[in-house]
């Protein structure tokens, strides 16, 4: 067969414009950057997202926004610069809605709730997308690895996609194609990141595994498209950039918002709490400065823009300094051999000024325990070969990659930039605002964050 190439980049981005980007879509003027043509600017709840592409002006003629495979879908079908370069629940309902539920998104191989659903006609199609229309999640079927320390005991599938006990279907929210170079590790379980390889080759082969799964291309893309969609990526910066109350959040001597962003220094290590920093050099649990000018806004300010960066700049403080407890976490207490670990958020949210580990450090929250499951989710009994022991767990998480036992449930933390364009939050939409996810966090580790509190940290993210 021939690569779908007949598209021009107008008709491939036709789906972009219709999505909100023609109507949204405009020169920035923020970052004290008001001349930059390569800034966009979408509204949020929240207030305006910026983009920054450091490569210049978007080229709509980038294999980034052309179907290179067979069913009509582009990387960006999936990573939208209005949503976050992802895509929201919000977003694809207007998608279903304006497509009658035929938009490239929603194809059966990875967008339905199951391989084979009923599309025969928009109300059939509407279940088959339940968990895509939803929480903007796309179906990942992987396989028990070979060797692996566990089996697939059973599963209390709600849609009967697993046929046998060997593959599982997880339903994940895709990461932004956005604040890449920031990465320690590619993809929710790392399986883009096997020891020794680079960023970059990382991204080629993550970028060469969507075309040929997502996008189901009967070509391999060459490896000049691979590198031009990897190129266009690792130029993007995304951060929110103005506050609906607080105005802009890179004026008055702060630095948020993506060209600040895109200037911010990284490497692997670097700030990390557990002295894998290359440097040597300590550990600082003041990990984001982004709002430190702003310390003298005063919340009994008369002013609204004053009384809301007052706000922020206590959930900035809370963010870096507030103390608890963290207990039961994999990856961190049972690696570690102590049942509780002080620390604050940064402790798991350290690359300075962007709030991702700056290592790979796969965590297990309970995110997937029995406990937290939803109706809409499967449920999987893993059994422990060598000791019996069984987990119940609604996605194995990194375990289905590493085959390892206590890998199970197992997730990277994400970049916290534009994290308010994005929602819903965490590997699997559990979280459906920021507040939701401050509150999971304080009932989690019992921090014991006030309503106050609570209202100046949601504040504090929604800036990022």
């Amino acid at each position: 067969m021939t690569r779908v190439t007949t598209k021009t980049c107008a008709v491939a981005l036709a789906g972009v414009l219709a999505g909100g980007l023609g109507a949204s879509i405009r020169t920035a003027a923020a970052d004290n950057a008001d001349t930059l043509p390569n800034l966009l600017a979408f509204d949020n709840a929240s207030g305006q997202g910026r983009t920054f592409n450091t490569r210049g002006i978007l080229d709509p003629n980038n294999p980034f926004f052309q179907s290179l495979g067979t069913n009509d879908r582009a990387c960006v079908t999936c990573h939208r610069a209005e949503e976050g370069w992802t895509m929201t629940p919000a977003g694809l309902q207007r998608r279903f809605a304006d497509s009658g539920g035929t938009d490239p998104v929603f194809r059966s191989n990875d967008g339905s709730n199951c391989a084979g659903a009923d599309l025969t006609d928009p109300s059939t199609r509407q279940a088959a997308f339940s968990l895509l229309l939803s929480r903007g999640l796309i179906r990942i079927g992987l396989d028990v690895p070979p060797g692996a320390e566990f089996v697939i005991e059973s599963v209390d599938d709600p849609y009967q996609c697993n046929a046998g006990l060997i593959s599982a279907s997880m339903y994940r929210r895709p990461l932004p194609a956005t604040n890449l170079t920031f990465l320690s590790a590619v993809m929710w379980d790392g399986r883009e990141s096997p020891a020794g390889r680079s960023l970059t080759d990382s991204l080629l082969s993550q970028a060469l595994d969507a075309t040929l799964g997502h996008a189901q291309a009967s070509l391999t893309p060459t490896p000049a498209e691979l590198h031009q969609i990897v190129d266009f990526e690792t130029g993007l910066y995304t951060a929110q950039s103005s506050d609906r109350v607080a105005g802009g959040l890179g004026t008055r001597g702060a630095t948020g918002g993506p060209v600040a962003l895109s200037h911010q220094p990284f490497f692997i290590g670097i700030n990390d709490p557990l002295g894998q920093n290359p440097t040597g050099a300590a550990f600082d649990e003041i990990a984001f400065t982004l709002f430190d000018p702003w310390s003298t806004a005063s919340s009994s300010a008369s002013d609204g823009a004053t009384v809301e960066r007052a706000a922020i700049v206590r959930g900035q403080k809370l963010f870096n300094s507030r103390a608890f407890n963290i207990t039961d976490v994999g990856g961190l207490n049972d690696d570690l051999h102590k049942a509780s670990i002080g620390g604050t958020c940064t402790t798991c949210h350290d690359t300075p000024n962007v709030g991702n580990h700056s290592v790979k450090a796969p965590l297990d929250l309970g995110l997937t325990n029995v406990e937290r499951r939803t109706p809409d989710m499967p449920l999987y009994t893993l059994r422990n070969l060598s000791t019996g022991d069984t987990r119940q767990t609604t996605d194995p998480g990194r375990a289905m990659i590493t085959g390892k036992w206590r890998d199970v449930g197992r997730f990277k933390g994400p970049v916290l930039r534009g994290l308010a364009g994005r929602a819903p939050y965490f590997h699997n939409g559990f979280a459906a605002t920021l507040a939701d996810v401050v509150t999971f966090y304080n009932t989690r580790f019992s921090i014991g964050l006030s309503a106050a509190e609570q209202s100046d940290l949601v504040a504090f993210l929604s800036a990022l």
